[in-house]
């Protein structure tokens, strides 16, 4: 007899091993979140960035210190986190939406969207500081999902995954083409864009991480609300219609998640390949269909990756950083391979890709 949520009692997995993996990501996410302020330059070793966090006088009282641990580490941090619980929940509500373990936040557009946003922001509206490249990466992000929203509800089969696809899929590709005209004109404007687009946390400042946080809440919130329509989703549309659910506004509330999610994620890092797509892959070997038990195993996954790639990036070839995105592309290409080399791509509701 199905569960409450729509999904069968005996094929969900024991909810003790979910709890443990929660709690070591948890510990996991608190000690890199501390490595990741004692970690910078060789100019501040980590027993001095030590002493300060601990309030040490005499490196309290050493600003150039204090401006590696508050002024740069710390935003990037918050941002890391904030990114990475964005981005592995919109990875999740897509495959779940879609039942298509590849779906990730380039499934809407967002990317592709935000892209444009940046470049006819530095084009046309001479913005050329971090912050207005941010707001117009968030506002081609949003403009681009809420029109996929529009293009997947129109119709009868509204909002269906095969229209969400499709329309994200046209969007995208139209968004690409618009950017690649602008940037051929413009010298000045790719030589900004091409910095933007690589994906990197370096100079995130911690009020811009801040004004952005309420957007991931926001989409967090809807998220973990629409967590049981999707496990009885899961089962299939005419299943999801006898339990009592609407599988087109499961979708759209979906949608409406994911804007503000991938939105915040691309506007603070650029776009970031893999994350979104591995994240929730991670979590459902633990979880199983239990969507909120995803959900959050897919946010403190991605969360726990995106900082510790972030604190890679900066020592891997230092006095140099490297883009976090480099690094997440050479872990995520080779595991995205021997997933499908090995047969792994069904679990979301019994379906394959």
């Amino acid at each position: 007899m199905p569960a409450e949520s729509g999904v069968p009692t005996a094929t969900r997995p024991p909810v003790r091993p979910v709890l443990w993996a929660a709690g070591a990501l948890l510990v996991g996410l608190a000690v890199l979140v501390l490595l990741s302020l004692l970690t910078g330059s060789a100019s501040n070793p980590m027993a001095r960035s030590w002493d300060f966090i601990t309030g040490e006088p005499s490196a309290r009282a050493d600003e150039q210190l204090r401006l590696a641990v508050v002024e740069v580490r710390l935003p990037r941090t918050i941002a890391a986190v904030l990114v990475g619980c964005a981005l592995g929940v919109a990875g999740a509500l897509l495959q779940a939406a879609t039942r298509n373990p590849l779906a990730e936040t380039g499934l809407l557009g967002v990317n592709s969207g935000a892209a444009l946003g940046v470049v006819i922001g530095l084009t046309y509206f001479g913005a050329d500081s971090s912050y207005g490249m941010l707001l117009w990466a968030l506002a081609g992000g949003v403009l681009a999902s809420c029109t996929v929203l529009l293009l997947a509800a129109s119709g009868r089969a509204a909002a269906s995954p095969l229209r969400l696809v499709l329309a994200g899929s046209a969007l995208g590709a139209t968004f690409h083409g618009m950017t690649a005209y602008v940037l051929l004109g413009t010298q000045s404007t790719f030589d900004e864009y091409r910095y933007w687009t690589i994906g990197s946390l370096a100079g995130v400042r911690t009020a811009t991480a801040l004004a952005l946080s309420p957007l991931v809440l926001l989409g967090l919130a809807v998220a973990f609300a629409a967590a049981r329509p999707l496990s009885a989703l899961a089962l299939g549309d005419d299943t999801a219609r006898a339990l009592g659910h609407h599988p087109a506004r499961i979708r759209l509330t979906v949608a409406g998640a994911v804007t503000p999610l991938a939105g915040a994620a691309v506007a603070l890092a650029g776009p970031i390949a893999f994350l979104g797509l591995l994240a929730p892959y991670a979590a459902r070997l633990l979880t199983g269909p239990r969507m909120a038990a995803q959900l959050l195993l897919s946010a403190l996954v991605a969360a726990d990756v995106m900082i510790a790639a972030d604190i890679l990036a900066r020592v891997a070839i230092r006095p140099w950083e490297t883009p976090v995105s480099v690094l997440l592309a050479l872990l995520g290409g080779p595991l995205l391979i021997w997933i499908a080399r090995s047969g792994r791509m069904t679990g979301l509701g019994g379906t394959a890709a």
